[in-house]
């Protein structure tokens, strides 16, 4: 068995991304009909697109409430980036429920949130450390971010359980390319004219070369990381997302996916309402085009994103906003291709199987 794994047959229920908002997550399977073991009545079956932690309130409830049904089976997932940062020990913006080293700046953005009593993450940590990157049969595939062939074989050729060893082996080959272009050191030039934090909000830094090249190379080496985190190139306009300035932007690598079976993805913080503002950068019209937020898009439309953004509902709470208007939890029933919100609001997707452009 290998990082790539097969999705059982029969109709499936496929997450998004949840970010600690357990409130969400209990409405939102309460309306797909799941009892509190994951079963469902007419047999379906749970699939995550992983991202269960970060930001959010709640991020301890929410692995408590999945581990269980991942472990007996009743339900599935594949790993996100926030769950890769969790096995490796690296703390990132909206990580304080777990790291202690981010507590104190999280609680300036995402406060009020649960932490993680320390004598339950080792067996957490192990189960996670099991997953696989993706999910897949003969109609369907499920990955977090991105499904590229060249990093699928690098997947499929790693045996299960050992994302961690994989994905550290992949940084240091990054880690060693770096070394070799002396890009480490240009980085150090470049904050000498640019002293300033990166995750500073109210200071944008020009555009720094070295520290571009650097993050393309982290981004791009590692193939595990394309497929939890995706497709990157140069963006010579800095823009602030995820808590830091980024020299990088996303791409929209299903205008490429020229495969027959769909791909359902989470990661690039979709829009529910037409005309809102990002989330998580002004990405989205790179990423999405002018499709609807309920169409499927790429190359032969049948790509989904069906992150609808919850985890920038700590956004709403501090601005006494309404969480729930704009920033939703989603599932996509297969094959029915019909969306499920947490608040039971149910939708039809639309232009499967049409290209994008063809949409618009």
């Amino acid at each position: 068995m290998s990082l790539i794994q097969r999705l059982p047959a029969g109709p499936l229920d496929i997450v998004g991304d949840i970010h600690g908002e357990i409130a969400a997550l209990e409405q939102l399977l309460a309306h797909l009909g799941y009892g509190g073991a994951g079963r469902h009545p007419e047999g379906r079956r749970l699939v995550f697109v992983g991202d269960f932690c970060d930001r959010g309130p709640d991020s301890p409830a929410v692995l408590r409430l999945l581990m269980p049904m991942l472990a007996s089976g009743q339900a599935l997932a594949v790993l996100g980036n926030h769950e890769i940062n969790l096995l490796r020990g690296d703390a990132k913006d909206g990580s304080g429920w777990y790291f202690d080293s981010r507590r104190a700046s999280d609680e300036a953005k995402y406060a009020p949130f649960a932490r993680m009593p320390m004598g339950e993450a080792p067996a957490i940590l192990e189960q996670l450390g099991r997953l696989p990157i993706a999910l897949e049969r003969e109609d369907l595939r499920v990955v977090h971010a991105a499904w590229c062939e060249p990093q699928i074989a690098a997947a499929r050729g790693l045996p299960a359980g050992t994302v961690r060893s994989a994905y550290d082996h992949y940084e240091d080959v990054a880690a060693r390319q770096a070394q070799a272009s002396d890009v480490v050191r240009r980085m150090q030039d470049e904050r000498q004219l640019w002293p300033h934090s990166l995750e500073d909000h109210g200071h944008p830094p020009p555009f720094l070369p070295a520290h571009s090249e650097r993050e393309l190379g982290k981004s791009m080496v590692n193939p595990l990381k394309v497929l939890t985190a995706g497709v990157e190139r140069e963006c010579r306009t800095p823009f602030y997302a995820g808590g830091k300035w980024r020299f990088v932007q996303r791409v929209a690598w299903w205008s490429e996916y020229a495969d027959a079976q769909a791909v359902v993805v989470g990661h690039y913080w979709r829009r529910l309402l037409e005309g809102d503002a990002a989330a998580h950068g002004p990405q989205a019209e790179n990423l999405f085009g002018h499709t609807s937020p309920l169409s499927w898009h790429g190359l032969r439309g049948n790509v989904f994103c069906v992150d609808y953004s919850v985890g920038a509902r700590w956004v709403a709470r501090r601005n006494g906003e309404e969480p729930g208007r704009r920033f939703k939890l989603a599932a996509l029933r297969w094959p029915e291709r019909t969306l499920v919100f947490d608040d039971g609001v149910q939708a039809p997707t639309q232009g499967f199987g049409t290209p994008a452009d063809a949409q618009a």
